[in-house]
């Protein structure tokens, strides 16, 4: 059996939980498929794709092309060509990790994983360059639509694809996605070495943490309002916040928040991080909050809870379903709740160490090995 990937997300130097699940899930499902020949698809006219170790697989072709995405994007919407399983000399199915339209022969069988339907529930968040992206590029419903199998994150995504999108159920499988083990407690640094990053970091005793892409989807304001209220009960005058991540579009409601705040000197913003330091500064935080407005997933809840920090975050979308019982969830409109959580998750240890060890429980079910093995019998079966 043959399968396409379309790796193209790949090529995008900054990462979100779409790049973060097609690098992870790729090379396990070339490992777990050791007699299934794995066809590669990458085409860029600007950006090289990563030197990965597992290109070099036995059971793997990279076909590497250099046509600009957005034209092969229009031929594919509006002339049915190129077909890209031709293109890589042919495949039984391929696979799509995010919604990109491109054309496939009648006899390739087309597997779409779909992440979140958030551009539908919140437009408001999207730069019209986007909105044109989702709506008149890509048109992920057609997409959808068209697909034999569908592979949702979440049951809260499945229930968009059958409620916004109208698709049958019975094509629609949900497959959890994994943390990576080098953001995770798997991968424990000593305590000399959070010493050594707290300090080169010049990081406050005690801070609350935000690892996210700064968009108005993650609700950072809220963060820093909640901050702003906090701090100003002097028990609290040694806590700083610490916002980690590359910034998206319309990052600049945060940016305005920040330098209106009495604290700004202690608001610390960092942009992406590689997985070494993620995981020190997931290791090194007191309160890890996340009060996103929406999630198909979720990667960063887990993976803090994975390194055995109290975790606040929405109870909304996939989130409540992702964390369990593990994590606080909270109305991200509400900043009082936000901020109350905060405090009992800084003053009681008992709490926080609870939390802590809950989170870690919940977080062990998820492992890229069993997403790679489910993901391979709906190809299989597609």
């Amino acid at each position: 059996m043959t399968i396409g990937i379309d790796i193209r997300v790949l090529g995008n130097p900054v990462k979100s939980g779409i790049e973060e699940y097609t690098e992870n899930l790729t090379p396990h499902l070339i490992k777990e498929g050791r007699d299934i020949r794995f066809k590669l698809f990458y085409s860029s006219h600007r950006n090289p794709l990563p030197d990965y170790g597992w290109l070099q697989a036995p059971n793997v072709e990279v076909h590497k092309f250099n046509y600009p995405n957005n034209l092969l994007f229009a031929f594919s919407k509006f002339l049915n060509q190129p077909l890209i399983d031709k293109m890589i000399g042919g495949a039984d199915v391929f696979l799509f990790p995010h919604f990109f339209i491109s054309s496939l022969s009648p006899n390739c069988k087309r597997v779409t994983t779909f992440h979140d339907l958030s551009y539908v529930h919140f437009p408001e968040h999207l730069t019209l360059r986007k909105k044109i992206w989702h709506n008149f590029q890509m048109i992920p419903e057609w997409q959808a639509k068209f697909s034999d199998k569908l592979i949702a994150v979440s049951e809260s995504t499945k229930n968009d694809l059958i409620n916004l999108y109208k698709i049958d159920p019975a094509r629609i499988q949900v497959i959890y996605s994994g943390i990576n083990p080098t953001r995770s407690n798997s991968a424990s640094p000593s305590k000399s070495d959070l010493a050594k990053f707290r300090k080169n970091k010049n990081l406050p005793d005690r801070f609350i943490l935000f690892l996210g892409k700064v968009e108005p989807r993650k609700n950072i304001v809220s963060i820093v309002r909640a901050f702003n209220n906090l701090k100003s009960n002097l028990k609290y005058k040694d806590v700083g916040l610490v916002i980690v991540g590359a910034k998206g579009w319309l990052y600049k409601d945060v940016t305005k928040e920040t330098n209106k705040s009495n604290y700004r000197e202690q608001i610390i913003f960092t942009n992406q991080v590689n997985d070494e330091e993620r995981l020190l500064y997931y290791r090194t935080a007191d309160v890890f909050v996340y009060p996103s407005f929406f999630e198909g997933f979720g990667f960063p809840p887990l993976e803090a809870m994975s390194c055995g920090i109290p975790v606040i975050t929405s109870r909304n979308s996939s989130l409540p379903e992702v964390v369990g019982g593990a994590a606080t969830t909270i109305d991200p409109y509400n900043i009082s709740e936000l901020e109350l959580w905060i405090t009992k998750l800084l003053d009681d240890k008992d709490l926080s160490g609870l939390m802590a060890k809950r989170g870690i429980e919940q977080s062990s079910k998820f492992n890229w090995r069993t997403t790679a093995i489910k993901t391979l019998d709906v190809l299989i079966n597609a």
